[in-house]
């Protein structure tokens, strides 16, 4: 018969002395008081898990007392009970709390940032930065990002598109692609900046009206598909989201800049606005529409020809003619809103590199010595990202 165990009391607990070696005070079912010889009194729990016989430790007297110890015992065997590890639920449960002290939302910002500021430019990154610290850390910083619930985050938004509709939709994207990071770390389970659709009004530059949100570009892209008038117009206005560059730089094209195995349309410095010679990588789709087109303007110098004569290009108001003719208003789109319409959903949506798409816009972009880029800059990584975005808007129109 198993000899039975007088449960211990608070009184000899309190009383155990220590000795020269250290020592058990057995309370029984698995629980009891180690003494050490410098005085410690440390509660352990002893049991056995899939065939090992494993220890907890359940804190230190008087801190944890007997009583609680008793009550840590019986949760540790209710875990047993239900076939669980109760030392590897502790440590789970430890690593959780140690998780969301570190994974702070500044903490997995900074993290977030410090990866994706080698592809940016110094002043993109700057700006960045600035508008975490001066907008978001204050309220948000501290707090695990694990806990951080979209309307915490839609009245951020809210209040700072208040003061300037810009920086609103800045810090939107970025809310977006650090809780996106976040999510593809396994630091949180879902993204609750993934959908801010109406939280702040659609921001539409002065003479670049362009829809910005994919919802309103679908119907766009359709309605060029279905174009009736000329086939010359038609050709531009399905070339004009896929190359987004500017209306003049479109109309004026040449065949003798149009490669189409080398998938390049090459613009010479004398027709850019910034005087700098320029690259519009060809995706599938643009080589697709040029060589239809070939067959019909190939002939002459221009892709684009006046409907009048061959001896010009298509009139700058073709394009946005014809957009009036399919009844879109100027509120709606413009010649130049494509421009901004690629900005916004290629930085926003689909996350491509800033500076490659300020690149691909023909602005400005330095490296980090402060040297302007040359047009062949980035070329294959432009490519990819002229593909990868043309792919994405035929999968809007479908």
């Amino acid at each position: 018969m198993p000899k039975r165990i007088q449960p211990l009391t608070e009184l000899k607990v309190k009383n155990a002395k220590p000795q020269a070696t250290e020592y058990k005070l057995s309370d029984g079912l698995g629980l009891h008081l180690l003494v050490t010889p410098s005085g410690g009194k440390l509660w352990r729990f002893q049991y056995r898990y899939a065939g090992k016989q494993k220890k907890l430790a359940m804190g230190a007297y008087p801190a944890v007392s007997l009583l609680e110890a008793r009550k840590r015992r019986d949760d540790a065997r209710e875990a047993l009970e239900r076939g669980v590890d109760p030392g590897a639920e502790k440590q789970a449960q430890k690593k959780a709390v140690q998780a969301r002290a570190e994974n702070t939302f500044k903490a997995v910002a900074q993290r977030w940032y410090d990866e994706k500021k080698e592809e940016w430019s110094d002043h993109h990154a700057h700006h960045v930065w600035r508008r975490l610290e001066i907008y978001v850390f204050p309220s948000l910083g501290a707090r695990p990002i694990a806990e951080i619930e979209t309307p915490e985050l839609v009245e951020i938004l809210r209040r700072v598109a208040g003061q300037t509709l810009e920086t609103g939709h800045r810090l939107k994207t970025i809310f977006y692609q650090v809780f996106r990071w976040a999510s593809f770390g396994g630091i949180i389970k879902s993204n609750p900046a993934a959908d801010f659709r109406g939280v702040i009004r659609a921001k539409n530059p002065k003479g670049m009206s362009a829809p910005v949100d994919p919802k309103d570009v679908a119907p766009l892209l359709r309605a060029i598909d279905a174009y009736d008038g000329s086939f010359v117009v038609k050709c531009a206005l399905r070339l004009a989201p896929l190359w987004f560059c500017r209306p003049g730089e479109l109309r004026s094209a040449e065949w003798s800049e149009i490669d189409l195995e080398g998938r390049t349309y090459s613009i010479p410095a004398e027709r850019m606005k910034m005087g700098q010679a320029h690259i519009v990588p060809l995706c599938d789709q643009a080589v697709e529409i040029l060589q239809e087109l070939k067959a019909y303007t190939g002939g002459g110098r221009f892709v684009f020809p006046s409907g009048r004569t061959r001896l010009r290009c298509m009139s700058e108001n073709a394009v946005t003619a014809a957009l009036r003719r399919m009844g879109f208003t100027k509120e709606e789109i413009h010649g130049h809103g494509f421009r901004a319409m690629a900005r916004t959903i290629l930085d926003e949506v689909l996350e491509e590199r800033v500076d490659l798409i300020e690149h691909q816009l023909a602005h400005a972009v330095r490296d980090p010595n402060g040297r302007a880029y040359n047009r062949t800059s980035h070329l294959p990584a432009r490519h990819a990202m002229m593909q990868r975005w043309a792919d994405y808007l035929d999968k809007l129109k479908k």
